[in-house]
């Protein structure tokens, strides 16, 4: 399980396993979706499965997933999402009904993100062989002219900004799976960031990194991104904009908010001269209202996140082995 969890098995497994197998170079850039020439236009591809239990969650369901997982991992790119794939994996014995919930709610999603279901697939396996319901997506999208927005971009200097409060994803699925309460109901982040990510593209093209940290949360994301960049990263703990309830919660649990999924959230590495109107505008957006500066890109500890304390010290916040909740997304 631990190496389906993002950490540093899933790592493990990719670099050893999946990338001497297929070799390639497009692959060997490793972003959330490929950039591709094709025809005379700029294509982005992804493609992700969804296994999460349960099916339906407060403030979202594995359709909603699996829409807005390939749209953000689309316009993590700089990418306009256009067309997506979608196959269903049904368990024998899974109602209708409930095939026929997660099918309105991939249909609602899309029109959400303004994409469109135009092929997919369907498959039945043996009861007791899955879990109800799997999903897999794969999308494509364009890539506008000028936009080069990947991992290895990131430079000393950059500021790097997340657009809203962390964790949220993470906590809803653990309340509703563990039967735990936490005072409040807490709700899934899930949402479309294609939209975000124009307007933040408005403000210059030049963003030189976004990723949507989900399975192995924030820290997983930034220790992706400073490992293929070959710099350092520092973040400023009082402000991470960590809700109230995730805090209790991973207090409850013993957890680490920065290594919790999220669903409807992005990182950011941008040129300090343009922070400050990339953060305007992002608050300026639906999906972007919470967008904190949370820390910087360095020269000193190249390939190494650290965050500095509010007593003033500085912790390591390293790669997760694994995941600390599997089945997430």
């Amino acid at each position: 399980m631990g190496h389906g969890g993002g950490g540093a098995l899933s790592a493990e497994l990719v670099e050893h396993l999946f990338t001497p197998a297929y070799g390639n170079a497009t692959l060997a850039g490793l972003s959330d979706s490929a950039a591709l020439s094709l025809g005379g236009a700029r294509l982005a591809f992804s493609t992700d499965s969804y296994v999460v239990r349960p099916l339906f969650f407060p403030g979202g369901s594995i359709g909603d997933l699996a829409v807005n997982g390939t749209v953000n991992d689309l316009a993590m790119s700089g990418a306009r999402p256009a067309y997506l794939s979608c196959a269903f994996i049904l368990e024998e014995g899974i109602e209708l009904s409930t095939v026929g919930r997660v099918a309105e709610a991939v249909g609602a999603a899309a029109l959400a993100a303004g994409v469109t279901v135009a092929t997919g697939d369907t498959k039945v396996v043996d009861a007791g062989h899955g879990d109800g319901i799997f999903l897999n997506t794969s999308g494509i999208g364009l890539i506008p002219e000028g936009v080069d927005i990947r991992p290895q971009r990131a430079v000393p200097g950059d500021v790097i900004i997340v657009s809203g409060p962390i964790g949220l994803h993470g906590v809803a699925i653990m309340s509703v799976r563990e039967g735990l309460e936490f005072g409040v109901e807490v709700t899934s982040d899930t949402a479309p960031l294609a939209g975000l990510v124009e307007a933040m593209l408005a403000v210059t093209p030049d963003l030189h990194v976004l990723r949507d940290p989900t399975r192995g949360g924030l820290a997983t994301s930034l220790n992706e991104i400073a490992a293929a960049s070959g710099t350092g990263v520092v973040l400023t703990e009082r402000t991470l904009p960590v809700p109230d309830a995730v805090t209790n919660a991973c207090g409850f649990l013993g957890l680490d908010p920065l290594y919790v999924a999220n669903e409807g959230r992005l990182v950011a590495f941008v040129p300090r001269d343009r922070a400050d109107a990339v953060v305007e505008a992002m608050r300026a957006h639906p999906q972007g209202t919470g967008a904190a500066v949370i820390g910087e890109c360095v020269e000193e500890h190249p390939g190494m996140v650290v965050a500095r304390t509010g007593l003033g010290g500085t912790r390591v916040v390293d790669l997760p082995l694994g995941e600390q909740l599997p089945r997430i997304c």
